[in-house]
């Protein structure tokens, strides 16, 4: 382990609604991030993120760094936090003595999404849909991506310095924008009261649309894992489950137009692995036809170059480099 002070190695943790991820990752001032190898965990297996890093230094067979870089699915607005879309609690002021370190930096996760988009290569990027060009090293980058919630960041590139905002736009209203929008966000109000953004868009979201199409078309529903429903939509042999996937794509177009004309960005980036297994479905859709359709600035977002990060690790990527920025 180096001992200059602009060079160390530290862990890097990606916590989730469903995985937590770790890494050991070697990290200097000015340089992306270097990372290890992975090893993920059920976030259901193990009762705190104390006893998940408990069961990763057990089987580490090196020494613990001394610093940990840990990304979280949840806002960091108390001492106290609980994770949106998972029992674990962590508390910000004792989370380095309960984890033995000298030194613990904590962030949101799509905090962490919007330092890994800044520090990929070009390599790392596929077009989705807009210019095929690369994102712009100038401006605001709008980072997204639906998983067990939908998160949202924004990248800002002023100068060569880098600013990252971290937000909660996977929390705000869903807005249809047609007769069957309508159905199934008046069907899910029944259920949730109010319907946000991630109640339709994001990995649970897709059986939500599965159960309201059901209802609509006046069919009997037999609920199924969404992990088994996913398959069933991307393959395309289940009918029902492949049209809610093609609103699914619709929603997302929608709802990624709608933040960056509200950021006002110059590029979006999709992010995580759903958006990675989706792209080609993406590009299929009418998932560009709904990123565009703002009515007089239809023709501004049609300049709006959009990709998929394909980068295998992309939160612990951002851990460590958000870590690496403060060296």
């Amino acid at each position: 382990m180096s001992s200059r002070a602009d060079q160390q190695t530290i862990v890097a943790v990606d916590i989730g609604g469903t995985n937590a991820r770790f890494s050991l990752a070697r990290v200097t001032a000015g340089q992306p991030p270097v990372l290890g190898e992975t090893v993920t965990m059920k976030t259901a297996d193990h009762a705190s993120l104390v006893t998940a890093w408990e069961a990763f230094t057990g089987e580490l067979g090196e020494e613990v760094p001394s610093a940990a870089s840990i990304c979280i699915a949840a806002p960091l607005t108390s001492d106290v936090i609980k994770l949106t879309n998972s029992p674990w609690v962590i508390t910000q002021s004792t989370l380095a003595r309960d984890l033995g370190l000298d030194k613990v930096m904590l962030l949101n996760d799509f905090g962490a999404m919007a330092h890994a988009v800044a520090n990929m290569s070009e390599s790392a990027f596929e077009h989705v849909s807009g210019p095929d060009v690369p994102i712009p090293e100038e401006g605001v980058t709008t980072v997204v991506g639906p998983g067990t919630g939908f998160g949202v960041a924004q990248l800002i590139r002023r100068g060569g310095k880098i600013i990252v905002v971290e937000t909660e736009g996977g929390h705000t209203d869903y807005a249809p924008l047609d007769t069957v929008e309508t159905a199934i966000v008046n069907r899910l109000r029944d259920k949730y009261l109010r319907v946000s953004v991630e109640r339709l868009v994001s990995g649970p979201g897709l059986s939500n649309i599965h159960e309201a199409l059901a209802a609509i078309e006046g069919r009997s529903y037999q609920p199924i894992g969404d992990a088994e429903l996913w398959a069933a939509a991307t393959e395309g042999k289940d009918l029902l489950a492949a049209a809610a996937l093609k609103r699914f794509c619709l929603s997302l177009g929608a709802v990624s137009g709608d933040l960056a004309l509200t950021h006002g960005a110059s590029g979006v980036v999709l992010i995580g692995g759903l958006a990675q297994r989706i792209k080609h479905k993406l590009r299929d859709s009418e998932f560009s036809v709904r990123f565009c359709a703002k009515g007089r600035f239809e023709s501004l977002m049609k300049t709006i170059p959009v990709r998929v990060a394909i980068h295998p690790q992309p939160g612990l990527l951002g851990s460590a480099a958000a870590f690496s920025a403060q060296l």
